[in-house]
This record gives C-alpha cells, structure tokens and sequence, in this order.
C-alpha cells in the first residue's frame, strides 16, 4: 500500500518515522495492512474497512500475546494507533494523481480478472512492474473541465470568509457515450491536498438523479400503477406533499415531502421528473417493485450489492459516485446499451500487453425505454429544475441536452447528470468536513442569499453547461419513441405550496438524457462486481491511495501535437 514496500519504507509512509522507531501497536498495524493494503488504509478507508482492519490489527496483538512475545497487561493498554496521511509522489500534483490512481485501479482490476490474483497482489503487479499506461484523456476537455470548475465554482470559494466554503469538494466525471471512454475527469482541487477522489467516491447520496432510473425500470417491466394503467410519461399521480406511498391499498410507511414541501395537483410523470417530484417517484417505485428498480440500477452499472430494495432508495439514499452516474446516463444515451466508462487505452509492459475490455457491452434495457428515458429528461432542461443554468445558457447555441439535478437531504450532497447527443458528464459537490472528514451540509457556501440551498441546478448545473457546451456541437438526439419532452411539449403543473420553516428533504433538478444510435453493436456486456451497501446514509469511503509517479512524462501533455495521455511506471 502507498507504494511502499519493506519495512522502512511502510513506517515512512503510514507513521512517517524509521522503522527501528515504530512502536508494537504501529508494527501490528502494518502486519494487518497486509491483508488488503487498500481496503485497510486508515486514511481512505471506509467504515467496513476500519471496523475490519481493527479487527485484524486486534487479532495480531493478540496472537502475539498467545506466542508470549507481549505481555498482556502491556497489550490490554494498547490503543489503535494514529495512522498518518498519505504523501503523494512526486509529478501528481492538481489532477494528475486523480487521473493515475483511476488507471491503476482500472489496471488493477483486469489483472485479477484475468490472472485470478488477490487485490494485494494486483497492487503490486501494477506497481512493481513498470508498466506503460495509456489513458483515454482528451487534454483539450480535461482543461475545459478544470476551468469551468474554476471558474464557475472554486474561484468563488474564501474559507477564510466563511468555514463552510473550506468543506465544498467537487468531483466530474465526462464520457463518450459511444465509446466508454473517459475523456475528462475532475477528482478535487488538488491531489496533494484532497486525496480522496472526488469523481470516484461512493459515500453521497444522488439523490434525485437516481429518478430517471426509477423510470427506466417501470418502461422496461411494462409496470402500472395501482389501478393497472401502464406507467408512460403521461400517467398521471397524486404529486401531494407527504403521501403516504400505497402498496395495494395499504400504507408502506413511507410519505417522503416534495422540495419546500410544494404539493402538486395530478401531475403527469413528465411533469413530476421536470420538477423533482419526491412522492410520485416513491409512488411509482412501489408500483414498479423496488427489487426490480434496483436490479435495473444493477444493469445500468450502480453498484448495488448489499442495498436494500426499500421505497427510501427512490429518493437516491444510497451511495453513488460520479463516475457511476456518468455509466448509467452514458447507457441511456447510448440507447441501453451498457457503458461501463473506462480511463485505459492501453497498459503494455517488456513482456506482455493488458487486455483492456470493451468499455461498452450488450443491451441491458431496450432501446425505447432507454430513449425515452432521454426524451423525458430533455423536458428537465426545457421546462425543469436545470432550465436557469442549462437551458437558458448563452453558450448552448440550440444544443439539445437531456438529464437530472440531484439536492441531497440536509443539503450535503448536490449533483447535475446530463449529457448531449455525444457526451455525458456528471457533477457532484460533496459537504466534507476538512478535518474530520465528516459529511456536512453545504449551506450558505459561497455566500448565497437564503436560503443558502446548493441545488443541483446552481453550481452543478453550471458547472456542466460551462463546461459542455465548449466542447460540443450542436447535434439532435435519435431518438426511438413517442413519448416525452423531446417529441411532445411539457406543460406546466399547478400547485399550491404548504409553509414550513426548513424543508426536511430537497430534491434535485433534472438535466437532459440522451439518446444516440450506438456506433456499434458491442460483442459482450462488461462485468461489474458492485459493493456498496447504504440503505439511507451512505457510509461509503472511496478507496483510494497515492498512485505510483508517472516518471518524467507529463501526463495531462506528453504529446504537444495532442492525443492521449501516456503514463510510465518505472520498475522499483
């Protein structure tokens, strides 16, 4: 783990001293990390992680008190040791340890898919042995990324003004629909002072860009409601405030409130995914059957192992990361055909060449669900939640765009998932305490007026549009149904607004989805092994460690004639 192997180098890298100083409790840290380096390093490490390698560092110590190499009392006085914060190598400054890291888990990945090897041994695979990396980077999207952050987000931001702007991470995620390739991708402001990635972390809610997954899955099951009409963008519900979701007549227990708890008259679904209706959704998960709402979330790519399939998770209560929001919108683009999005070209070394898999697989839902999933998120854009900072853009030129804003509960988490005809990119803002590393809300951040909310139609939204919409032309979505915003106008629903002091659950806003003829008829469906567990609050830490140093090529320009990104790692 963190690059470092032997002892020296291992109390260097967790305890920052030499090895000859490490205490008993800090060697029985490193006995245990070697388990699975990443998994149980303290810094990154999720809370399963941590409950697991405390255990494991337990059952050293006390393995060594059984040996009579420790005496007991000494070992009953022994606390978890305090492990320190990882240092990047050098040459991974701003985006390119994000941009590193990702290539080596992805290379990581495919070696224990192929050679059946342990992710320790993975790690020290891709590590030792000086392999040339090749990414799919676009350098010229990558800075159109990293300055539409700058410019619509992170040059606002003064913690010394306020506290709250120190807790703001953002994360990005942008692909090619009909490739699978990562183009772009925004990890936080820089890697040597935020290791977590932002762009790949799992552990905040989606919120309400987990809606239109919710939809798929009814299109896709042919699902009714409650009186046996067929669930299309047309049907109507109760868009009430606080509704007690019904399954069969009987209460579920489960009445979530809309945003600013607005109750809507009967409001179709095209209207209720323009405006982030909460208790149409619930209704409609229910209808559907939420063990097949998340086993389509499965195919779309969300890692779904472990979650509960409740009526909460249609509110996106789970755990979600960028880069697996951009799959599931970048397979409704690519009209249900399964993007698993990819950051490796090539990984080659003296001896052998990595396999890379196709990042785009098989149909996993049909091409009229998935385009109609696209139809009805352009009406978000248009008429919806995303309609300020996307649809009534300057830069968007007539550029159609399709997609969903996302406000987490308590405002911690706030996202904007769009896509046109030729790229999807996903933008997530994350509340993280700087020091604790505890989510927290993100109101008031930057300065706005009340009621101080960070929706996912402000800095998202305009993160994507900023970002976008220079790097695209103007292209029409082809689109296989007759359903949604983009074939049939939206109209607008009435409601009327209960006052209340603080909204208990603020839901997102919705961008566009896509929908474009697949340039290829992909000849397998990529495996994805999901593990992520939330059922309300996601727990989730991404995994995440220095990556190996890149040698002296710069990885966001090893070509001044452009290209892709190229990364050497030097053997050790």
């Amino acid at each position: 783990g963190r690059n470092a192997y032997g002892i020296q180098a291992a109390a260097q890298a967790y305890f920052h001293v030499d090895a000859e100083e490490l205490t008993v409790r800090q060697g029985a840290y490193l006995a245990a990390l070697l388990q699975a380096p990443s998994q149980y390093d303290w810094a990154v490490a999720s809370p399963t992680g941590k409950k697991l390698v405390t255990a494991r560092w337990n059952y050293v110590l006390d393995n060594m008190v059984e040996e009579g190499w420790l005496p007991k009392a000494e070992r009953d006085a022994m606390r978890f040791p305090k492990i320190e914060e990882p240092k990047g190598a050098p040459g991974l400054d701003g985006q390119k340890g994000y941009l590193v890291e990702l290539a080596n888990q992805q290379l990581e990945h495919q070696l224990m898919a192929e050679q059946g090897l342990t992710q320790s041994q993975a790690e020290s695979a891709v590590v030792e042995n000086g392999w040339t990396i090749t990414l799919n980077i676009d350098r010229k999207r990558q800075a159109a990324l990293e300055k539409a952050v700058k410019t619509e987000l992170t040059s606002k931001l003064d913690k010394k003004k306020r506290k709250v702007d120190g807790a703001i991470q953002p994360g990005a995620v942008s692909v090619d629909p009909r490739t699978g390739k990562i183009v772009a991708l925004y990890g936080g402001q820089n890697y040597y002072e935020h290791y977590y990635d932002n762009a790949t972390r799992k552990d905040y809610q989606p919120a309400s860009t987990f809606k239109p997954v919710i939809l798929a899955a009814a299109l896709e099951e042919n699902a009714t409601t409650q009186d046996g009409k067929p669930i299309t963008a047309d049907t109507l519900y109760d868009g009430t405030s606080r509704r007690q979701v019904l399954d069969h007549g009987s209460k579920v227990g489960f009445a979530p409130p809309n945003e600013d708890d607005v109750d809507y008259d009967d409001i179709t679904v095209q209207q209720a995914m323009n405006k982030s209706v909460n208790s149409v959704f619930a209704q409609m998960g229910v209808d559907v059957g939420m063990d097949k709402v998340m086993s389509t979330a499965g195919k779309l790519g969300m890692d779904t192992k472990g979650m509960q399939a409740v009526p909460a998770q249609t509110l996106g209560s789970m755990g979600a990361s960028p880069l697996e929001m951009a799959g599931i919108y970048a397979t409704f683009a690519n009209h249900g055909y399964k993007v698993t999005p990819s950051i490796l070209k090539s990984a080659e070394k003296k001896d052998r060449t990595a396999d890379i898999p196709d990042a785009v697989g098989g149909q996993v839902i049909s091409r009229t669900a998935a385009d109609t999933v696209t139809s009805v998120l352009t009406g978000v854009v248009d008429d919806g939640t995303a309609k300020t900072s996307v649809a009534s853009n300057p830069l968007r030129d007539g550029q159609q765009v399709a997609g969903k804003t996302g406000t987490s509960d308590e405002n911690k988490s706030a996202w904007f998932t769009g896509y046109t005809p030729d790229l999807v990119t996903s933008v997530g803002l994350f509340g993280e305490d700087p020091k604790t590393k505890a989510h927290v809300t993100m109101r008031w951040a930057t300065g706005l007026p009340a009621p101080g909310r960070i929706n996912g139609g402000g800095y998202p939204a305009q993160i994507w549009a900023g970002y976008t919409f220079g790097v695209t032309q103007k292209a029409k979505f082809d689109l296989d149904t007759t359903q949604g915003a983009a074939v049939e106008p939206t109209e607008t629903p009435s409601w009327t607004q209960t006052p209340s002091q603080t909204p208990s659950q603020t839901p997102s806003s919705a961008p566009p989805s896509t929908s474009q003829s697949p340039s290829r008829t992909p000849s397998h469906t990529p495996s994805q092994t999901p593990s992520q567990t939330p059922s309300q609050t996601p727990s989730q830490t991404p995994s995440s460690t220095p990556p190996t140093s890149p040698g002296t090529e710069d990885p966001l320009d090893p070509d001044p004639d452009g290209g892709l990104d190229q990364l050497e790692q030097q053997d050790r």
